[in-house]
Parts: structure tokens; sequence; C-alpha cells
């Protein structure tokens, strides 16, 4: 994410001019014109955490793969059991080569005639070219929707209050990380109860064209309930405080998924995917590093790159990502340190150009929501 650029510069969503209309900071977010912020990051987090905020996600990846074998493509590409998914289940999951280094990190979606995908905006191209090999080799075809298809997520405490009174079936019927197919402001719409954020929530995908129809039926519907837009900013923020990954973060083309922490035990089915070898050695001997959680009171927030040592000593890791944290009124940050290291309530050092600051390895995620 770079400094504030002309829209123009860059490649727009069906929802930029409403950005610029409510007076949110435009940013390059993977050649993408997104806001960063409207009212401040700190107060978005909190409006989500407390209410609920509505994000353009329009930048995202969206394909499915069709065919008769699309299960087995879907299969060759992903760690979870599909055929043990009912149809409406969405799991997560990520892509990882032969060496079981990360690609991307997705949801896939199990539908009665699809699979759907979601991926992220910076990984497009290089995912399409990964699915689409598998697509071939099944003699299943692989059709991107990104364009043609809008996203919008909205999230928090408020989100069924606000997206129900637009959805033609009560959408809090759902399950957490379901979907189903349905309708939203009269519009042909699928309808996922999942987030980013830590936060109940749902993301809408519909058609393209009908995005500022919809965003603006939202934040009307919400208004009673304090939505507003919320920026990439606090999506940053609130995702981290529920210890979720971004990749080119606590996940590159470096990590594989057990030092991440997303598979911690064998796994119990015997579907073959691209880099189960290599995951399951890696299970067997034990990653060399660890992603680990952790919280400082110092006033510097915790930037990627920094060094993560020892109490006095050497370094043993490097953060990953860092952020204040509104929720928890402290600094918090992931890192990958040696293995040995990686146990919570362990004291560390961060260096931040030579000055030693001190931070305490805590569990994931940072914050859980209530119930």
């Amino acid at each position: 994410m770079v400094g504030p650029m002309p829209a123009t510069a860059l490649r727009q969503t069906p929802l930029t001019k409403l950005h610029e209309q409510a007076g949110g900071r435009l940013v390059d977010f993977a050649g993408f014109a997104m806001p960063v912020q409207y009212e401040g990051i700190l107060e978005e987090v909190k409006r989500v955490r407390t209410r609920a905020g509505l994000f353009d996600l329009c930048h995202m990846g969206r394909c499915r793969i069709l065919g008769g074998l699309r299960e087995e493509a879907a299969q060759s590409l992903v760690h979870v059991a599909i055929d043990k998914l009912r149809f409406g289940a969405i799991r997560y999951s990520f892509f990882c080569r032969a060496d079981g280094t990360t690609i991307d990190d997705v949801l896939v979606y199990r539908d009665v005639d699809e699979m759907f995908f979601c991926i992220n905006a910076g990984n497009r191209a290089r995912d399409l070219e990964w699915m689409e090999q598998a697509a071939r080799r099944f003699g299943c075809r692989l059709e991107d929707q990104s364009d043609e298809l809008a996203m919008i997520a909205i999230q928090g405490p408020a989100s069924v209050a606000t997206t129900a009174p637009l959805c033609d079936e009560d959408p809090g019927e759902l399950k957490y990380y379901s979907f189903r197919r349905g309708k939203v402001c009269d519009v042909p719409a699928m309808i996922s109860r999942t987030g980013y954020t830590g936060e109940d929530g749902f993301e809408l995908y519909f058609a393209a064209a009908q995005a500022p129809r919809i965003w603006n039926a939202l934040l009307e519907s919400g208004q009673g309930h304090g939505v507003t837009p919320i920026g990439l900013g606090a999506r940053d923020t609130l995702r981290l405080e529920a210890g979720m990954a971004l990749y080119g973060h606590e996940l590159d083309d470096t990590t594989n998924p057990v030092e991440a922490g997303l598979i911690t035990a064998p796994l119990p089915h015997s579907h073959d995917f691209s880099g189960r070898a290599a995951i399951e050695q890696v299970l067997k001997s034990g990653p060399v590093r660890r992603l680990v959680g952790f919280m400082t009171s110092s006033p510097r927030v915790p930037r990627p790159g920094y060094a993560l040592c020892e109490t006095g000593g050497p370094a043993v890791g490097a953060v990953v990502s860092g952020s204040p944290s509104p929720t928890l009124d402290t600094n918090i940050g992931t890192g990958y340190v040696r293995a040995s290291a990686a146990v919570p309530g362990t004291e560390l050092e961060m260096d931040v150009r030579g000055q030693r600051h001190a931070v305490r390895l805590v569990p994931l995620p940072f914050y859980k929501r209530p119930r």
C-alpha cells in the first residue's frame, strides 16, 4: 500500500466514485484505487467492533471451476476434503507449490454445479494461471468472474439488522461459513456469512452494475445502526486483532501452512493436493520457525522487518505485521521466530534501529468476538 494517488491513474471498482464523494482517501492497492480510510483508522475499527461497517471488496478475485470433474480439480488445489463439504459450505484454504510454499490463501465454496473461489487481489493473475492448469488436467473450465461480479462486505454486530431488510430471506439464518443463493435489493446474489474482521457479517456477490445501488441501500438501511464505509487501514487492524493471515505478511512465497499455524495435525483424509507430501514432512519433522502473536506496551508500533530478539541477546525472528489495537488498547504484532522460542508468555525484545522494546508472546487470535 502506498500514498494517495489520483484514482484515474489506477483501476477503479464500481464504487470508486462513491468513495470519492464520501471523502475516502484513495491509495494504490494491488493496482486499484481503494479507500484506505474515511474518518480515521482507529475510529473505523471501533465502529466495526461496536456497530458495523461497509467494505468495498470489488478488487478481490472471484472465479469458478465448471465441468463434470470440477470437484476433483478443486481437490487438487486445496487441503480441505471437498467431498466432505455439504453444498452451501465455505472453507478457508490455500494454494501450495509442490514444495509446500504458499501461492495464496483462498476461500472455497462448494455449490451444486460449480466450485467457487475468492482469491487475493495482488495474486489474481498467478492464481488464475495455477487454477487454469488444474482445470485443464481434469477437463474442466475456469471462469474468471472478477469483473462481472461485485463484492461488498458488511461486518459488525449490526450486520444482520442492516442486511436482513434488503434480502428475500433472513440472512441471520445462515450458519457461519455458509452461503446461499438469493436476492439483495431484488438483485440475484450469493450471500455468504464470512468476513475478515473477527466480527459477524456477510460478503455479498452480485452483478457489478448493481454495486452503487446496493452499497447505498446498505448505508441507508444501516443509518440507524451507525453503519458507515470502512477503509483498508481499519480492515488490516481488524484482521490482525482477529489473528487472520494477510498474504505478503503472515503468508508469502517462503512460508508453509504448518509454520503459519494453518495446519497443526495430520489431515483426516487421504485426498492428494499440491504440496501435501511436503506439508506432511514438515508436520513430521517439526517446523524450524513458527508464527507468533505478541503485545508490547512500548509506544513504538511493530513494523514488518523489525528483529525479534532474545532479551539482551541475538535475533530469533522478525515482525511480519503490526498495529495499534484500539480494541485491546495496546500495540500488537505477529512475527516468525525460531520454533524453540515460540512459546506464549515468552519475553522477547523488538529491535527498532538499535533500540530494544520489550514484547510478550501471546496466543492468537488477540481478539475473539463475544458470543
